[in-house]
């Protein structure tokens, strides 16, 4: 199996199945973009788990989502999440089957046993034969995790699993940076002990169901989901999208919610605590909105300059699990402002996350493809021509702007009034849309007019 990005450069898919025993798991690779380039034969860690049902299921929990619509609901074959290795930890990522649900499991270092955490991103396959491995596991087997092909015990033929090839789909990239921005504009709303955890994961209707909207409220037994806003109170649509949490109900020792720092309904995120791992998924605002297609990402990348400042930035990073933004300052000259555009650039490119909890990105390796950022983004295309061709101009009212935009045949001049976050336009996106996943062209047209004034 082979992400899009690297088969771009020519990689076509991996050389060996994923292999199975008794005891033994080996898990099958794609080619991956490490500290030192492109690496054919990766290998992340060769040890064991130190909790191996956690292990187990969290990766389980992973394919569960991958494979699942939940917005009208339908099974799909795809088990293949995104894998970080940074050294003191490893990262897996995927996305549901209709993009409304992102998760990502976090095993720690103390979670491992006996080997070294490498560097480097890749896909990791999980094939049925490896599936029904994960489910065998005990909670007390000595369970050995080998993720790459160095050391690897190969299985015997009547335990092997021969993979099918399969592409990382291209919606993950700019789904990968809507999440970032979108959880940096999350705030921890409560956490939840043991008990209430498990109690909420219980109660969380089967994947098939449809789910109401509602505020999931914490009180003093727990939870409770109410139809009105209360302190503390974060609004969840569609909350059947979190059961593929229910495979670690036994394993849950908290939870804790996120939700938008004005208190006001948008994407939420819950953090499972386990032992010597964490679990995030988070879900859009509604349950029919991809990540791929929420656009809060528009006006870090409306401005020509901020592909310099993302190369600069790019050159520094080094598979951080934490990305100091002060350090980055420093090395590369930038303002803080410019260092956090070229971050910006970076999370649209896929290549920088963003942790929650320790409020900071974290760098995952991607194939470094600039035009990306443009061809994943067309109105920000469509809003540096615009600017380009001149049709961008101060209004008559304080703080207006007029953008001239339309065809030939039925041109069309739109007003954009306000600053950055807090700007309207008259166009229809505008009025229709409320500018809820992200603003037109016209807005960001005149952003970047404004930044070049300044």
């Amino acid at each position: 199996m082979a992400s899009a990005s690297l088969v771009r450069m020519g990689v076509r898919g991996f050389t060996t199945a994923s292999s199975v025993t008794r005891d033994r798991l080996a898990l099958a690779l794609a080619p991956a973009l490490t500290p030192d380039g492109t690496v054919a034969s990766p290998s992340f860690f060769h040890g064991f788990a130190t909790e191996p049902q956690v292990l187990a299921r969290g990766l389980l929990s992973l394919a569960d989502i991958t494979a699942t619509r939940y917005f009208k609901y339908t099974p799909t074959t795809q088990r293949d999440p995104v894998l970080t290795a940074h050294g003191d930890r490893l990262r897996a990522e995927v996305f549901s089957a209709c993009n409304s649900v992102y998760a990502r499991l976090d095993l720690l270092g103390s979670g491992l046993d006996g080997g070294e955490v490498a560097h480097g991103t890749t896909n990791v396959d999980i094939g049925m034969a490896t599936r029904q491995a994960l489910a065998s596991v005990g909670r007390g087997e000595l369970f050995h995790l080998d993720v790459g092909r160095h050391g690897l015990t190969v299985a015997t033929p009547a335990t092997a699993a021969t993979e099918r090839p399969v592409e990382m789909p291209n919606r993950w990239i700019p789904a990968l940076g809507n999440v970032a921005e979108l959880h940096r504009g999350l705030a921890r709303a409560f956490t939840l002990d043991r008990a209430a955890a498990r109690a909420l994961l219980t109660s969380i209707p089967a994947t098939t169901a449809t789910g109401s909207a509602g505020w999931l409220t914490p009180t003093a037994a727990g939870f409770r989901i109410a139809p009105r806003r209360t302190d503390r109170a974060v609004h969840v649509n569609g909350i059947h999208r979190l059961s593929g949490l229910k495979r670690l109900l036994p394993h849950v020792t908290g939870l804790t919610v996120y939700g938008p720092a004005d208190g006001e309904p948008g994407a939420t995120a819950f953090e499972v605590e386990l032992q010597h791992a964490r679990l995030l998924l988070g879900i859009t605002k509604e349950p029919w909105r991809g990540f791929s297609g929420e656009g809060s990402l528009l006006s870090a990348l409306a401005s020509p300059e901020v592909t310099e400042h993302a190369a600069l930035v790019s050159a520094l990073l080094a598979f951080e699990p934490v990305i100091d933004v002060e350090r980055l300052r420093l090395e590369s000259g930038l303002t803080t402002a410019q260092v956090e555009s070229g971050l910006a650039v970076l999370a649209a490119s896929g290549r920088v996350g963003w942790d929650i909890r320790a409020r900071a990105h974290f760098h995952r390796e991607l194939l470094d493809d600039p035009e990306r950022v443009t061809r994943d983004n067309p109105r920000v295309s469509a809003a540096r021509r615009l600017v380009a061709q001149r049709l961008v101009e101060r209004g008559t009212e304080p703080g207006e702007w007029l953008v001239h935009s339309g065809t030939r045949t039925e041109p069309a001049t739109y007003s954009v009034r306000g600053a950055d976050g807090d700007a309207r336009c008259t166009c229809t996106w505008q009025l229709t849309g409320g500018g809820d996943r992200g603003p037109c062209k016209h807005v960001l047209a005149a952003q970047i007019m404004m930044k070049e004034i300044r």
